[in-house]
Protein backbone atom coordinates (compact mmCIF):
# COMPACT_ATOMS: atom_id res chain seq x y z
CA UNK A 1 0.00 0.00 0.00
CA UNK A 2 2.86 2.42 0.95
CA UNK A 3 4.70 1.80 -2.62
CA UNK A 4 1.44 2.03 -4.55
CA UNK A 5 0.44 5.64 -2.20
CA UNK A 6 3.91 6.87 -2.88
CA UNK A 7 3.64 6.20 -7.19
CA UNK A 8 0.23 7.83 -7.17
CA UNK A 9 1.61 11.20 -5.24
CA UNK A 10 4.55 11.53 -7.38
CA UNK A 11 2.23 10.88 -10.62
CA UNK A 12 -0.29 13.49 -9.07
CA UNK A 13 1.99 15.66 -9.22
CA UNK A 14 3.88 15.21 -12.40
CA UNK A 15 5.52 18.82 -12.84
CA UNK A 16 7.53 19.27 -10.16
CA UNK A 17 8.03 14.87 -10.01
CA UNK A 18 9.58 15.51 -13.73
CA UNK A 19 11.94 18.74 -12.41
CA UNK A 20 13.30 16.34 -9.41
CA UNK A 21 14.18 13.59 -11.88
CA UNK A 22 15.62 15.62 -14.51
CA UNK A 23 17.74 17.45 -11.86
CA UNK A 24 18.59 14.09 -10.57
CA UNK A 25 19.34 12.82 -14.26
CA UNK A 26 21.46 15.33 -15.24
CA UNK A 27 23.84 15.28 -12.01
CA UNK A 28 24.02 11.22 -12.62
CA UNK A 29 24.70 11.44 -15.98
CA UNK A 30 27.59 14.04 -15.12
CA UNK A 31 29.19 12.10 -12.78
CA UNK A 32 29.07 9.22 -15.14
CA UNK A 33 30.63 11.22 -17.94
CA UNK A 34 33.17 12.79 -16.33
CA UNK A 35 34.12 9.24 -14.24
CA UNK A 36 34.23 7.65 -18.25
CA UNK A 37 36.60 10.36 -19.15
CA UNK A 38 39.00 9.73 -15.69
CA UNK A 39 38.88 6.08 -16.50
CA UNK A 40 39.98 6.96 -19.88
CA UNK A 41 42.48 9.03 -18.53
CA UNK A 42 44.13 6.10 -16.26
CA UNK A 43 43.56 3.35 -18.81
CA UNK A 44 45.60 5.79 -21.61
CA UNK A 45 48.16 6.45 -19.39
CA UNK A 46 48.66 2.89 -17.42
CA UNK A 47 49.00 1.65 -21.02
CA UNK A 48 51.63 3.55 -21.81
CA UNK A 49 53.67 3.20 -18.66
CA UNK A 50 53.70 -0.61 -19.07
CA UNK A 51 54.51 -0.36 -23.19
CA UNK A 52 57.59 1.86 -22.22
CA UNK A 53 58.62 0.60 -19.31
CA UNK A 54 56.94 -2.69 -18.08
CA UNK A 55 55.05 -3.75 -15.12
CA UNK A 56 58.23 -4.25 -13.18
CA UNK A 57 61.82 -3.77 -12.87
CA UNK A 58 64.90 -5.37 -11.12
CA UNK A 59 67.49 -2.87 -10.21
CA UNK A 60 70.46 -2.32 -8.37
CA UNK A 61 68.81 -1.65 -4.65
CA UNK A 62 69.99 1.85 -4.37
CA UNK A 63 69.75 3.08 -8.58
CA UNK A 64 66.22 4.08 -8.18
CA UNK A 65 67.63 7.04 -5.63
CA UNK A 66 71.23 7.52 -6.58
CA UNK A 67 71.83 6.05 -10.38
CA UNK A 68 70.59 9.05 -12.67
CA UNK A 69 74.09 10.67 -11.17
CA UNK A 70 76.21 7.73 -12.19
CA UNK A 71 73.72 5.03 -13.89
CA UNK A 72 76.99 2.75 -15.03
CA UNK A 73 77.97 1.99 -11.28
CA UNK A 74 74.90 0.66 -10.26
CA UNK A 75 74.92 -2.15 -13.36
CA UNK A 76 73.69 -5.94 -12.92
CA UNK A 77 75.85 -8.48 -13.62
CA UNK A 78 75.07 -11.98 -14.67
CA UNK A 79 71.84 -10.55 -15.85
CA UNK A 80 71.09 -13.41 -18.56
CA UNK A 81 71.34 -15.70 -15.37
CA UNK A 82 68.82 -13.66 -14.13
CA UNK A 83 66.33 -13.99 -17.23
CA UNK A 84 66.89 -17.27 -17.41
CA UNK A 85 65.44 -18.00 -13.87
CA UNK A 86 62.33 -15.98 -14.71
CA UNK A 87 61.82 -17.17 -18.29
CA UNK A 88 62.33 -20.98 -16.64
CA UNK A 89 59.81 -20.38 -13.21
CA UNK A 90 56.64 -22.77 -14.11
CA UNK A 91 54.56 -20.16 -12.51
CA UNK A 92 56.36 -16.53 -14.23
CA UNK A 93 56.47 -18.21 -17.57
CA UNK A 94 52.93 -18.17 -17.69
CA UNK A 95 52.95 -14.49 -16.35
CA UNK A 96 55.06 -13.25 -18.49
CA UNK A 97 54.91 -11.59 -22.12
CA UNK A 98 58.14 -9.96 -21.76
CA UNK A 99 61.72 -9.84 -20.25
CA UNK A 100 64.06 -7.91 -21.48
CA UNK A 101 67.64 -5.97 -20.30
CA UNK A 102 68.47 -2.34 -20.22
CA UNK A 103 71.51 0.13 -20.06
CA UNK A 104 70.95 3.58 -19.57
CA UNK A 105 74.22 5.81 -19.48
CA UNK A 106 75.05 9.83 -19.11
CA UNK A 107 77.75 11.06 -21.88
CA UNK A 108 77.91 14.04 -24.40
CA UNK A 109 77.27 13.78 -27.49
CA UNK A 110 78.24 15.80 -30.62
CA UNK A 111 77.95 16.66 -34.16
CA UNK A 112 81.81 17.07 -35.35
CA UNK A 113 79.96 18.20 -38.78
CA UNK A 114 78.46 21.32 -37.27
CA UNK A 115 81.08 21.85 -34.11
CA UNK A 116 78.49 21.33 -31.81
CA UNK A 117 77.46 19.39 -28.66
CA UNK A 118 75.50 18.78 -25.82
CA UNK A 119 75.40 16.28 -22.58
CA UNK A 120 73.03 13.30 -23.22
CA UNK A 121 71.39 10.60 -21.02
CA UNK A 122 71.56 7.31 -23.31
CA UNK A 123 69.55 3.60 -23.12
CA UNK A 124 70.20 0.38 -24.78
CA UNK A 125 67.54 -1.76 -25.85
CA UNK A 126 66.86 -4.92 -27.24
CA UNK A 127 64.44 -3.57 -30.45
CA UNK A 128 62.43 -6.37 -30.79
CA UNK A 129 61.81 -6.93 -27.31
CA UNK A 130 60.51 -3.20 -27.05
CA UNK A 131 58.57 -3.90 -30.37
CA UNK A 132 56.59 -6.42 -28.11
CA UNK A 133 55.89 -4.55 -25.43
CA UNK A 134 54.40 -1.80 -27.87
CA UNK A 135 51.75 -4.32 -28.65
CA UNK A 136 50.33 -4.36 -24.56
CA UNK A 137 46.53 -3.16 -24.74
CA UNK A 138 44.71 -4.59 -22.24
CA UNK A 139 42.36 -2.49 -21.65
CA UNK A 140 41.75 -2.90 -25.53
CA UNK A 141 42.40 0.73 -26.29
CA UNK A 142 41.86 2.35 -30.10
CA UNK A 143 45.12 3.57 -29.53
CA UNK A 144 48.73 2.12 -30.79
CA UNK A 145 52.33 2.55 -30.48
CA UNK A 146 55.06 3.19 -33.33
CA UNK A 147 57.02 0.87 -34.57
CA UNK A 148 59.91 0.92 -32.28
CA UNK A 149 62.45 2.33 -35.53
CA UNK A 150 65.70 0.59 -34.18
CA UNK A 151 64.44 -2.94 -34.75
CA UNK A 152 66.21 -4.35 -37.94
CA UNK A 153 68.22 -0.58 -38.22
CA UNK A 154 72.38 -1.40 -38.15
CA UNK A 155 74.12 -1.62 -35.15
CA UNK A 156 75.44 1.79 -35.09
CA UNK A 157 71.73 3.74 -35.62
CA UNK A 158 70.37 5.82 -33.10
CA UNK A 159 66.77 7.61 -32.18
CA UNK A 160 66.95 11.34 -30.44
CA UNK A 161 64.69 13.32 -29.29
CA UNK A 162 63.69 16.33 -30.90
CA UNK A 163 65.23 18.62 -28.68
CA UNK A 164 68.75 16.84 -28.78
CA UNK A 165 68.63 16.69 -32.91
CA UNK A 166 67.48 20.77 -32.86
CA UNK A 167 70.62 21.33 -30.73
CA UNK A 168 73.13 18.66 -32.85
CA UNK A 169 71.66 20.73 -35.77
CA UNK A 170 70.24 17.27 -37.23
CA UNK A 171 67.38 19.25 -38.63
CA UNK A 172 67.39 19.19 -41.86
CA UNK A 173 69.17 15.78 -42.24
CA UNK A 174 66.23 14.45 -40.43
CA UNK A 175 63.40 16.53 -42.17
CA UNK A 176 62.32 17.75 -39.02
CA UNK A 177 59.17 20.06 -39.24
CA UNK A 178 59.00 23.04 -37.21
CA UNK A 179 62.62 23.12 -36.43
CA UNK A 180 63.98 26.77 -35.34
CA UNK A 181 67.93 27.02 -35.94
CA UNK A 182 70.61 29.36 -34.47
CA UNK A 183 70.92 32.98 -35.60
CA UNK A 184 74.55 33.38 -36.91
CA UNK A 185 76.77 35.63 -34.78
CA UNK A 186 76.69 39.31 -36.38
CA UNK A 187 81.06 40.11 -37.38
CA UNK A 188 82.18 42.94 -35.52
CA UNK A 189 84.27 45.32 -37.29
CA UNK A 190 88.03 45.56 -35.07
CA UNK A 191 91.44 45.08 -36.24
CA UNK A 192 92.32 41.68 -38.16
CA UNK A 193 93.94 38.86 -36.33
CA UNK A 194 97.53 38.46 -36.75
CA UNK A 195 98.75 35.60 -39.25
CA UNK A 196 99.61 33.07 -37.15
CA UNK A 197 96.28 33.05 -35.02
CA UNK A 198 94.59 33.34 -38.33
CA UNK A 199 96.09 29.70 -39.68
CA UNK A 200 95.33 28.21 -36.25
CA UNK A 201 91.46 29.07 -36.49
CA UNK A 202 91.06 27.37 -40.17
CA UNK A 203 92.74 24.49 -38.80
CA UNK A 204 90.37 24.26 -36.16
CA UNK A 205 87.69 24.75 -38.68
CA UNK A 206 85.77 21.63 -39.64
CA UNK A 207 86.00 21.14 -44.00
CA UNK A 208 82.51 21.71 -46.04
CA UNK A 209 83.62 18.40 -47.15
CA UNK A 210 85.19 15.05 -46.74
CA UNK A 211 86.01 11.96 -45.06
CA UNK A 212 86.34 14.03 -41.94
CA UNK A 213 82.72 15.23 -42.23
CA UNK A 214 81.36 11.57 -43.33
CA UNK A 215 77.20 11.63 -43.26
CA UNK A 216 74.98 14.58 -42.53
CA UNK A 217 72.98 12.39 -39.59
CA UNK A 218 76.01 11.39 -38.07
CA UNK A 219 77.15 11.70 -34.05
CA UNK A 220 79.89 10.99 -31.79
CA UNK A 221 78.48 9.89 -28.42
CA UNK A 222 81.28 10.08 -25.39
CA UNK A 223 81.40 8.27 -22.14
CA UNK A 224 83.22 7.39 -19.06
CA UNK A 225 83.79 3.14 -19.54
CA UNK A 226 83.47 1.18 -16.50
CA UNK A 227 87.03 1.81 -15.08
CA UNK A 228 86.78 5.60 -15.57
CA UNK A 229 88.04 5.74 -18.56
CA UNK A 230 86.19 7.97 -21.66
CA UNK A 231 85.07 5.81 -25.16
CA UNK A 232 83.49 7.26 -28.13
CA UNK A 233 81.10 5.92 -30.21
CA UNK A 234 80.19 6.92 -33.61
CA UNK A 235 76.29 7.00 -34.09
CA UNK A 236 74.15 6.79 -37.46
CA UNK A 237 70.86 8.97 -36.10
CA UNK A 238 67.81 7.50 -38.18
CA UNK A 239 65.04 9.58 -36.46
CA UNK A 240 64.24 11.78 -34.11
CA UNK A 241 61.17 11.32 -31.94
CA UNK A 242 59.81 14.01 -29.65
CA UNK A 243 59.52 12.70 -25.60
CA UNK A 244 56.72 14.73 -24.40
CA UNK A 245 58.50 16.71 -22.18
CA UNK A 246 61.06 19.03 -23.21
CA UNK A 247 63.21 18.55 -20.33
CA UNK A 248 63.67 14.58 -21.11
CA UNK A 249 63.46 15.20 -24.83
CA UNK A 250 66.62 17.32 -25.22
CA UNK A 251 68.87 15.12 -23.96
CA UNK A 252 67.68 11.58 -24.60
CA UNK A 253 69.68 9.34 -27.10
CA UNK A 254 68.34 5.66 -27.69
CA UNK A 255 70.73 3.36 -28.83
CA UNK A 256 70.99 -1.16 -29.68
CA UNK A 257 71.57 -2.95 -26.24
CA UNK A 258 75.01 -4.10 -27.57
CA UNK A 259 76.51 -0.99 -29.28
CA UNK A 260 75.77 0.33 -25.80
CA UNK A 261 77.52 -2.58 -23.64
CA UNK A 262 80.54 -1.79 -26.44
CA UNK A 263 80.71 1.78 -25.47
CA UNK A 264 80.25 1.06 -21.43
CA UNK A 265 82.23 -1.48 -21.26
CA UNK A 266 84.37 -2.69 -24.13
CA UNK A 267 85.59 -5.93 -23.83
CA UNK A 268 84.78 -6.54 -20.21
CA UNK A 269 81.72 -8.40 -18.76
CA UNK A 270 78.93 -6.49 -20.17
CA UNK A 271 76.15 -5.76 -17.36
CA UNK A 272 72.67 -4.15 -17.60
CA UNK A 273 71.32 -1.13 -15.09
CA UNK A 274 67.41 -2.77 -15.39
CA UNK A 275 65.60 -5.75 -16.24
CA UNK A 276 62.52 -4.79 -17.40
CA UNK A 277 59.20 -7.53 -17.14
CA UNK A 278 55.96 -7.02 -18.81
CA UNK A 279 53.25 -8.88 -17.44
CA UNK A 280 50.24 -10.39 -19.56
CA UNK A 281 47.47 -8.20 -17.11
CA UNK A 282 48.71 -5.64 -14.03
CA UNK A 283 46.40 -7.40 -11.76
CA UNK A 284 49.33 -10.28 -11.95
CA UNK A 285 51.87 -7.46 -10.00
CA UNK A 286 51.29 -8.87 -6.73
CA UNK A 287 51.50 -12.94 -8.11
CA UNK A 288 54.76 -12.23 -10.12
CA UNK A 289 56.75 -9.95 -6.86
CA UNK A 290 56.06 -13.33 -4.76
CA UNK A 291 57.88 -15.60 -7.43
CA UNK A 292 60.41 -12.91 -8.29
CA UNK A 293 61.35 -13.13 -4.36
CA UNK A 294 63.36 -16.06 -3.91
CA UNK A 295 65.22 -15.00 -7.51
CA UNK A 296 66.44 -11.70 -5.91
CA UNK A 297 67.46 -13.57 -2.88
CA UNK A 298 69.26 -16.02 -4.98
CA UNK A 299 71.59 -13.71 -6.97
CA UNK A 300 71.70 -10.87 -3.94
CA UNK A 301 74.47 -12.61 -2.78
CA UNK A 302 77.12 -10.52 -4.55
CA UNK A 303 74.61 -7.78 -5.46
CA UNK A 304 71.75 -6.24 -3.84
CA UNK A 305 68.34 -6.23 -5.91
CA UNK A 306 65.29 -4.60 -5.66
CA UNK A 307 62.28 -5.20 -7.99
CA UNK A 308 60.00 -1.97 -8.75
CA UNK A 309 56.71 -1.74 -9.87
CA UNK A 310 55.58 0.99 -12.41
CA UNK A 311 53.68 3.15 -10.27
CA UNK A 312 57.03 3.27 -7.89
CA UNK A 313 58.90 4.60 -11.22
CA UNK A 314 56.77 6.80 -12.37
CA UNK A 315 54.71 8.89 -9.55
CA UNK A 316 53.69 11.33 -12.10
CA UNK A 317 51.23 8.69 -13.10
CA UNK A 318 49.96 8.24 -9.73
CA UNK A 319 49.92 12.07 -8.87
CA UNK A 320 48.25 12.60 -11.97
CA UNK A 321 45.53 9.46 -11.24
CA UNK A 322 44.98 11.08 -7.78
CA UNK A 323 44.23 14.57 -8.98
CA UNK A 324 41.88 13.26 -11.04
CA UNK A 325 40.03 10.71 -8.36
CA UNK A 326 39.79 14.13 -6.11
CA UNK A 327 38.04 16.25 -9.01
CA UNK A 328 35.76 13.21 -9.85
CA UNK A 329 34.80 13.04 -5.82
CA UNK A 330 34.37 17.13 -5.77
CA UNK A 331 31.93 16.82 -8.11
CA UNK A 332 29.76 14.00 -6.65
CA UNK A 333 30.14 15.89 -3.65
CA UNK A 334 28.40 18.44 -5.85
CA UNK A 335 26.11 16.74 -7.15
CA UNK A 336 24.79 14.92 -3.98
CA UNK A 337 24.33 18.82 -2.90
CA UNK A 338 22.28 19.69 -5.24
CA UNK A 339 20.38 16.52 -5.14
CA UNK A 340 20.05 16.96 -1.35
CA UNK A 341 18.56 20.36 -2.10
CA UNK A 342 16.45 19.30 -5.31
CA UNK A 343 14.93 16.40 -3.27
CA UNK A 344 14.60 17.83 0.41
CA UNK A 345 13.12 21.02 -1.28
CA UNK A 346 10.57 18.50 -3.25
CA UNK A 347 9.32 16.36 0.03
CA UNK A 348 8.80 19.95 2.19
CA UNK A 349 6.65 21.73 -0.56
CA UNK A 350 4.80 18.20 -0.52
CA UNK A 351 4.37 17.69 2.99
CA UNK A 352 2.85 21.78 3.15
CA UNK A 353 0.13 20.85 0.22
CA UNK A 354 -0.20 17.28 1.46
CA UNK A 355 -1.27 18.55 5.06
CA UNK A 356 -4.82 17.60 5.28
CA UNK A 357 -4.04 14.22 3.14
CA UNK A 358 -1.41 13.06 5.96
CA UNK A 359 -4.53 14.12 8.68
CA UNK A 360 -6.94 11.83 6.82
CA UNK A 361 -4.58 9.32 6.74
CA UNK A 362 -3.71 9.34 10.39
CA UNK A 363 -7.26 9.72 11.17
CA UNK A 364 -7.77 6.22 9.49
CA UNK A 365 -5.48 4.56 11.33
CA UNK A 366 -2.12 5.22 10.01
CA UNK A 367 0.65 5.61 12.03
CA UNK A 368 3.58 8.00 12.34
CA UNK A 369 6.06 5.49 10.84
CA UNK A 370 4.04 5.00 7.97
CA UNK A 371 3.87 8.51 7.34
CA UNK A 372 7.35 8.97 7.73
CA UNK A 373 7.64 5.59 5.48
CA UNK A 374 5.76 6.87 2.25
CA UNK A 375 7.71 10.04 1.98
CA UNK A 376 10.93 7.83 2.34
CA UNK A 377 9.28 5.94 -0.90
CA UNK A 378 8.55 8.49 -2.66
CA UNK A 379 12.33 9.84 -2.07
CA UNK A 380 13.83 6.67 -2.88
CA UNK A 381 11.78 6.55 -6.17
CA UNK A 382 12.69 9.71 -7.30
CA UNK A 383 16.46 9.25 -6.48
CA UNK A 384 16.05 5.42 -8.28
CA UNK A 385 14.10 6.75 -11.62
CA UNK A 386 16.65 9.96 -11.42
CA UNK A 387 19.87 7.51 -11.19
CA UNK A 388 18.84 5.12 -13.58
CA UNK A 389 18.17 7.42 -16.50
CA UNK A 390 20.83 9.18 -15.75
CA UNK A 391 22.81 5.81 -16.35
CA UNK A 392 21.06 5.89 -19.37
CA UNK A 393 21.74 9.17 -21.15
CA UNK A 394 25.50 8.73 -20.04
CA UNK A 395 25.70 5.38 -21.85
CA UNK A 396 24.01 7.33 -24.85
CA UNK A 397 26.46 10.50 -24.96
CA UNK A 398 29.39 8.39 -24.59
CA UNK A 399 28.63 6.21 -27.18
CA UNK A 400 27.65 9.10 -29.67
CA UNK A 401 30.97 10.66 -28.28
CA UNK A 402 33.23 7.85 -29.03
CA UNK A 403 31.96 7.67 -32.56
CA UNK A 404 32.67 11.33 -33.28
CA UNK A 405 36.37 10.83 -33.32
CA UNK A 406 37.33 13.59 -31.08
CA UNK A 407 41.15 13.95 -29.96
CA UNK A 408 43.19 15.17 -26.28
CA UNK A 409 46.65 15.03 -25.37
CA UNK A 410 47.47 13.07 -22.54
CA UNK A 411 50.05 14.67 -20.25
CA UNK A 412 53.34 14.11 -21.37
CA UNK A 413 51.88 12.63 -24.70
CA UNK A 414 53.13 13.77 -28.50
CA UNK A 415 50.70 12.32 -30.36
CA UNK A 416 46.74 13.17 -29.95
CA UNK A 417 44.85 10.11 -28.79
CA UNK A 418 41.00 9.21 -29.47
CA UNK A 419 39.04 10.68 -27.05
CA UNK A 420 37.16 7.93 -25.32
CA UNK A 421 34.25 8.10 -22.30
CA UNK A 422 34.69 4.77 -20.80
CA UNK A 423 31.28 4.28 -19.33
CA UNK A 424 29.78 0.92 -20.65
CA UNK A 425 31.43 -2.00 -18.63
CA UNK A 426 32.69 0.68 -15.47
CA UNK A 427 29.91 -1.74 -13.43
CA UNK A 428 31.57 -0.65 -10.27
CA UNK A 429 31.20 3.12 -11.11
CA UNK A 430 27.60 2.54 -12.26
CA UNK A 431 26.54 1.01 -9.25
CA UNK A 432 28.20 3.22 -6.90
CA UNK A 433 27.17 6.27 -8.42
CA UNK A 434 23.55 4.86 -8.83
CA UNK A 435 23.44 3.74 -5.07
CA UNK A 436 25.20 6.97 -3.98
CA UNK A 437 22.62 9.17 -5.53
CA UNK A 438 19.59 6.98 -3.98
CA UNK A 439 21.04 7.36 -0.61
CA UNK A 440 21.26 10.90 -0.80
CA UNK A 441 17.80 11.34 -2.16
CA UNK A 442 16.62 8.98 0.81
CA UNK A 443 18.77 11.03 3.31
CA UNK A 444 17.23 14.34 1.74
CA UNK A 445 13.47 12.78 2.27
CA UNK A 446 13.69 11.78 5.39
CA UNK A 447 13.83 15.22 7.54
CA UNK A 448 10.33 16.57 5.46
CA UNK A 449 9.21 12.61 6.33
CA UNK A 450 9.80 13.53 9.78
CA UNK A 451 7.76 16.84 9.86
CA UNK A 452 5.31 15.04 8.13
CA UNK A 453 4.84 11.84 10.81
CA UNK A 454 4.96 14.65 13.96
CA UNK A 455 1.51 16.59 12.26
CA UNK A 456 -0.99 16.62 15.10
CA UNK A 457 -4.39 14.70 13.19
CA UNK A 458 -6.83 17.80 14.43
CA UNK A 459 -4.31 20.22 13.44
CA UNK A 460 -4.19 18.68 10.12
CA UNK A 461 -7.57 18.15 9.35
CA UNK A 462 -8.28 21.94 10.02
CA UNK A 463 -6.30 22.67 6.85
CA UNK A 464 -9.38 21.90 4.65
Amino acid sequence: MILSLAVRNLLRNRRRSLATLLAMAIGSTSVLLFGGYSTNINQTMHTEYVQNGGHLQIQHRDFFLYGSGNPTSYGIADYTKILAAIKNDEVLRNMVLVATPTLQFGGIAGNYAAGVSRTITGNGFVAEDVNRMRRWNDFGLRSGSPVFALEGAPADAAIVGTGVARVLQLCDALKIARCPKPEKEKKVDGPAAPDDIAQLSLLETPAASGPAQGSSRRIEVLAGNSRGAPNVASLEVIRAEEQGFKEFDEVYVMMHLAKTQQLIYGKSEPKVTSIVIQLKHSEQIPAALVRLAPILEKFSVSQPLAVLDFRTLNPFYVQTIQLFDTIFGFIFALIGAIVLFTVSNTMNTAVVERTVEIGTLRAIGLRRSGIRQLFVTEGMLLGMSGAVLGVVVALLVSGIANQMGLTWSPPGGVDPLPLTLTVWGETRMILGTTFGLICIAVLSAWWPAHRAAKLDVVEALRHV
